[in-house]
C-alpha cells in the first residue's frame, strides 16, 4: 500500500487544539485531510477547520473541529470501532451543509489517537475521553448540542448518558441519534468461548475484513487503501468489553429518548438483542428500522445514506429543501 501522507509527521508537529483561534493546517495535515475527503474547509465559504490534539485519560487523542460562520448549533460525530474520524466524510459533510459545526475525534488506538492499535484496557477510559472533549468544548462551541454516534461509539455515547444518570434537562445534548450501536456483537456466545479459548496463547489474532457495507468502493478502501486499518484484533479489547457489558446491563435506566437507526442484514452487532436492552434502558427509543442495510451506516451505499440523512435532519429539525450538489 502506497501511503499518501505521514502519521509520523502529523503526529510530531501538531499542537494542542487552540479552540478559539484554529490554526492553518501543516502540509503534511493537508494531505491526510485531503486524502479521506474531509478537507471540507476548502470546499465550504467561510468553513474553519481547527485540527490537533487534546490529553485525556492518559492518551493524546486527534480532533477536529469545523466552525461555519453562523452555526444552528454543534454536532459531536463519535466514530466506531477500527474506524476513525477520516471515514465520515459523508456524516460530517451533510451535518456541515445544514449549519452544524462539527466536533470528531480519533478514539483511544485508532487513527491519529495513541495507544495500541484498537485496544483499551477498560471501556470507562472510552467514557472519560468523550467527558474531557465535552469539557473543553462547553466554553467554546454553541449550544444545542447533539451527538451521532456509529456502533462502539454509540456505546460510549449511551454508557456516558447512563454513568450519569441524566434527564432532559441535565443530558449535555438535546438529540442523540445512535447508527447501529453495539451493546453485544453478533454471535456473542461463540465469540466468547473462543476469546476463552485462545486468550491464553495468543495476544490478538488477524482482523478478517467482512462485507459490513454495500458499497463494494468503501469496503475496497477499506481493507486496501486505508493505512489507518488496524490489521489485528486484540484479546484484550474484548476482554474489556466481556468487563463492560455485564455493568451496562445492570444500569438504572433515564429518561432520555434516543434515535436509533438499525439495518436489518447488520451482521457486526446482535441488532435483535441490544434493541431490546436499549428499550429497557431508555425512555421510548425512536428505531428505525431500515432492510436490508449492513452494520456501517456511515458508510453505506447513496440510498440508505440518503435515507438515514433524512433522519437525522427530521430529528435535528433541519428543514427539507431542494437537493443540490453535496460538499
Amino acid at each position: 500500500m502506497s501511503i499518501p501522507f505521514s502519521r509520523d509527521a502529523i503526529t510530531r508537529s501538531w499542537h494542542p487544539l487552540n479552540w478559539e483561534r484554529f490554526a492553518p493546517l501543516d502540509d503534511p495535515s493537508l494531505d491526510y485531510v485531503s486524502y479521506y475527503g474531509i478537507d471540507f474547509a476548502a470546499r465550504l465559504p467561510r468553513l474553519e477547520h481547527g485540527f490537533g490534539y487534546f490529553d485525556a485519560a492518559g492518551h493524546t487523542l486527534g480532533i477536529h473541529v469545523w466552525r461555519p460562520p453562523s452555526p444552528k448549533g454543534t454536532v459531536f460525530v463519535c466514530h466506531g470501532y477500527f474506524d476513525h474520524v477520516g471515514l465520515y466524510g459523508h456524516v460530517i459533510g451533510h451535518l456541515l451543509e445544514k449549519g452544524f459545526a462539527v466536533v470528531a475525534y480519533d478514539l483511544p488506538g485508532h487513527g491519529l489517537s495513541s495507544g495500541p492499535p484498537a485496544d483499551i484496557d477498560d471501556f470507562k477510559v472510552y467514557r472519560e475521553v468523550l467527558e474531557q472533549c465535552l469539557s473543553l468544548a462547553r466554553a467554546h462551541l454553541p449550544k444545542p448540542w447533539h451527538v451521532v454516534a456509529q456502533s462502539t461509539g454509540g456505546a460510549i455515547v449511551m454508557d456516558f448518558l447512563l454513568h450519569h444518570r441524566f434527564d432532559a434537562d441535565e443530558a449535555p445534548f438535546d438529540q442523540v441519534i445512535l447508527l447501529a450501536p453495539l451493546v453485544r456483537p453478533f454471535k456473542w456466545g461463540t465469540a466468547r468461548w473462543l476469546h476463552t479459548l485462545i486468550r491464553p496463547f495468543a495476544r490478538s489474532i488477524k482482523r478478517v475484513f467482512t462485507i459490513n457495507s454495500g458499497d463494494p468502493d468503501f469496503l475496497d478502501f477499506l481493507e486496501n487503501r486505508d493505512p489507518l486499518q488496524p490489521r489485528r484484533l486484540p484479546a484484550s479489547w474484548v476482554t474489556a468489553l466481556k468487563r463492560w457489558l455485564p455493568g451496562f446491563e445492570r444500569a438504572t435506566p433515564v429518561p432520555l429518548s434516543p434515535v436509533v437507526i438499525q439495518g436489518d442484514q447488520d451482521e457486526t452487532v446482535d441488532w435483535r438483542y441490544n434493541l431490546d436492552i436499549i428499550r429497557r434502558k431508555f425512555r421510548e427509543p425512536r428505531i428505525h428500522i431500515l432492510e436490508g442495510a449492513r452494520h456501517q451506516l456511515a458508510n453505506e451505499q447513496a440510498d440508505y445514506r440518503e435515507r438515514i440523512f433524512r433522519i437525522i435532519d427530521d430529528c435535528l429539525n433541519v428543514p427539507e429543501r431542494a437537493a443540490g450538489p453535496r460538499a
